[in-house]
């Protein structure tokens, strides 16, 4: 594993060597490491909800451009989202 030096403000030194003491963690590599890891996963995400809202979008637009356009409210349609998050 290759070794890389990284400069920390205080406060993320502090939080960092409070992971290691809560035995959490044990090393402050493995801290960063997990933060990272983290990162990683939290971008990939972003990523993908930035894909689907493009092609939602897309969709949208490509409904307007056709004049198909609903009939019910922008109340009634976040009420429909909600129950179906809902799982109702």
């Amino acid at each position: 594993m290759a070794t890389m030096n990284v400069s920390l403000p205080n406060p993320m030194v502090e939080f960092v060597e409070e992971m290691v003491a809560s035995g959490g963690y044990s090393s402050s590599s493995e801290v960063v490491r997990e933060a990272l890891r983290l990162l990683r996963d939290e971008r990939a995400v972003e990523h993908e909800k930035a894909v689907i809202l493009r092609r939602e979008v897309g969709i949208g637009l490509e409904q307007a451009r056709a004049e198909r356009f609903s009939n019910r409210t922008v109340a009634e349609i976040a009420e429909s989202v909600m129950r179906k998050a809902a799982g109702h």
